[in-house]
């Protein structure tokens, strides 16, 4: 059994630099798999193949950070708290994401959604949807997030939370071990049954979403726990090309197998090297910067997706006329995840910090700057 002396005494730092800066590896990668989707729909044809197990990398970091940051602070905190704090860090940039797409789409005139809908039931979707419980579709898509599409891996993010301040935090490395074998087990079935894990954002595969959750996540705080970690030079360049592989690699006839595969045994590999590596310099620059926006990068960008997906759907522009408007919406998303960060989700939380959270938490300075990162 793990104990709150050894957590400590393993690891001193205060967060793990190159796990921010691959955080944002994968979001950029998202947004460039996002933008090629618009222009090559079926999965097959993009150059991107993989580009949507992103989300499963974000569940792994979310796992091994979560024990990071939380798993000796149970004496001090209580279920409560713990909720609050994520709360604090995750909710505002949803309520912004659902906002935006919320703006986007009574001003998309490619979809015309908002011909096909009341005010009244849009506004109602809206309020729905910044509580991250599925909505009514409003694209006819059969999304549970159908005004910000990412919010479906949101809620899967708040389960996991869940399940874990409410026994995963308890549990022996022994048990531990068991989930994270029967949700690989869970992943590969999924995989194999759906041919790739390229899905989860629907109300037809929602169990889908909960088992590319389960898997990496508790993988992630496993990993945490044993303290297998790699050093090797050069981690963060190493580790965002072996991301970037990974998601450009072929589409296989046998693509579910590969999609779990990856999962299940390089991803761990990725994080623990990310982990286990040092950077410094510049490089720790980039990974801070990176780090910072990704979040909101990966909530904010998608209802701009929609539209431009659309646009290529009716207006079918040449390839020579899309890639313009991808590399200016690449830029948009980069300047909009930095605004949002500065003039909405820091400014916020820090408000929210200090009314519900600081003025409650026991501990050195050092542990609350951690936690609420």
């Amino acid at each position: 059994m793990f104990t709150p002396d050894y957590i400590q005494l393993k690891f001193m730092k205060p967060h793990f630099p190159i796990l921010d800066g691959l955080r944002g590896t994968a979001s950029i990668l998202v947004i460039i798999f996002h933008l090629m989707e618009g222009i090559y729909p079926n999965l097959a044809d993009l150059p991107m193949h993989h580009g949507y197990l992103a989300v499963d990398f974000f569940f792994l970091l979310s796992g091994f950070v979560v024990g990071y940051a939380y798993d000796y602070r149970w004496g001090k905190m209580d279920i409560k708290e713990f909720f609050k704090i994520r709360l604090v860090r995750l909710h505002p940039m949803v309520m912004l994401g659902v906002l935006i797409g919320t703006i986007v789409f009574i001003f998309d005139s490619y979809t015309n959604g908002f011909q096909t809908i009341s005010l009244l039931k849009l506004l109602g979707v809206m309020l729905i949807s910044f509580t991250l419980l599925p909505s009514p579709d409003v694209r006819g898509w059969n999304e549970t997030h159908s005004l910000d599409g990412p919010c479906w891996s949101l809620l899967q993010e708040y389960i996991a939370n869940v399940i874990y301040a409410l026994f995963g935090r308890k549990m022996s490395k022994l048990v531990l071990i068991g989930v994270v074998v029967l949700s690989a087990t869970a992943l590969v079935y999924a995989a194999m049954y759906h041919g790739s894990l390229g899905t989860g954002w629907g109300y037809d595969t929602f169990w889908i979403a909960v088992a590319r959750m389960m898997f990496p996540f508790f993988a992630g705080l496993l990993l945490y726990r044993t303290g297998k970690m790699i050093k090797i030079p050069k981690a963060y360049t190493v580790c965002s090309l072996l991301l970037a592989i990974v998601f450009f690699m072929p589409w296989f006839n046998t693509n579910g197998p590969y999609d779990a595969a990856a999962v299940i045994l390089v991803f761990p590999i990725i994080v623990a090297a990310g982990a286990g590596s040092s950077v410094k310099g510049r490089w720790a620059k980039i990974c801070k910067f990176s780090g910072d926006i990704s979040y909101p990068l990966y909530i904010t960008h998608y209802p701009f997706i929609y539209m431009y997906s659309a646009w290529i759907a009716v207006k079918k522009p040449s390839l020579q006329e899309i890639l313009p408007v991808a590399g200016f919406l690449f830029l948009f998303f980069i300047l909009l995840a930095y605004a949002s960060l500065k003039l909405y989700d820091e400014p916020v939380r820090n408000w929210l910090k200090k009314k519900y959270l600081l003025n409650k938490q026991e501990g050195p300075k050092l542990e609350t700057a951690t936690v609420l990162k």
